[in-house]
């Protein structure tokens, strides 16, 4: 019988087939463009040569799953690199969301479309959270980037039995002398699959990288019945003295 490997013979192994993987997807999107400048040289040629618009609907439709294609490979590509966090104190997780929902009830309202990947659906989205800090040691940046992919691919779990607005829920759990910010996205979806840990699709690709961020700050992203759920670490709160009374 093999004997099992160590743990840290294990970390290097998964170390190794991390790097390997950057470099073949690497190489892979390279051939990806060169399809892209054929087929859109293809696509200049037919309309120059006013074929039918089932010819160019075709050509449109290759080139837009070369993108995506390309995207997803990116993706991958970014799970394989190592995270270097540079984490801060005091970061607010209730001023991340809401400033991530800003963000995307003003891409709902049309207010600016930045490019975004094909079959992604827009809704307005809506915070409720309790009074209370939500305050950690996290990387703002890459904890926003990843907190919004949650928001994004939410949307697309959505219901369609749901109203429009995808609902995100903020509340605090004490466990003992831990303390955790939760953070739930009702999706109104019963589904058993978790998009947190299955590389399935795009949008299970977008949600697997964002839940390595998650959990690299100490956190976990689960599927929990209707909802998508983060939990991640928080500062313990510090308490004033009362003062004495006379």
């Amino acid at each position: 019988m093999k004997p099992l490997l160590s743990e840290s013979e294990d970390h290097e192994a998964l170390r190794i087939l991390g790097r390997a993987s950057v470099q073949i997807v690497h190489d892979l999107k390279n051939q990806l463009n060169g399809l892209k400048l054929y087929a859109t040289f293809l696509k200049k040629r037919l309309e120059k040569s006013e074929r039918s618009a089932e010819e160019l609907d075709t050509i449109n439709k290759l080139i837009a799953g070369l993108d995506r294609t390309a995207r997803d490979a990116s993706m991958i590509a970014e799970y394989g690199r190592p995270l270097q966090l540079k984490k801060q104190p005091g970061t607010d997780l209730e001023k991340i969301m809401r400033q991530i929902a800003t963000g995307l009830n003003a891409e709902a309202a049309g207010e600016f479309s930045p490019p975004t990947p094909a079959g992604d659906t827009r809704r307005s989205v809506v915070i409720n959270t309790l009074p209370t800090p939500l305050l950690g040691e996290f990387d703002p940046a890459l904890l926003a980037d990843a907190l919004k992919s949650i928001s994004l691919g939410a949307m697309k779990l959505l219901s369609t039995k749901a109203e429009d607005a995808l609902e995100i829920h903020l509340r605090h759990e004490t466990h003992e002398s831990k303390r955790e910010g939760v953070i739930e996205w009702q999706v109104w979806d019963s589904s058993d699959h978790d998009p947190f840990h299955s590389f399935a699709g795009s949008n299970e690709i977008r949600l697997s990288l964002a839940a390595r961020v998650i959990e690299a700050h100490g956190g976990s992203a689960n599927r929990e019945k209707d909802a998508l759920c983060v939990r991640l670490p928080l500062s313990h709160l510090i308490r004033k003295p009362r003062e004495k009374k006379n």
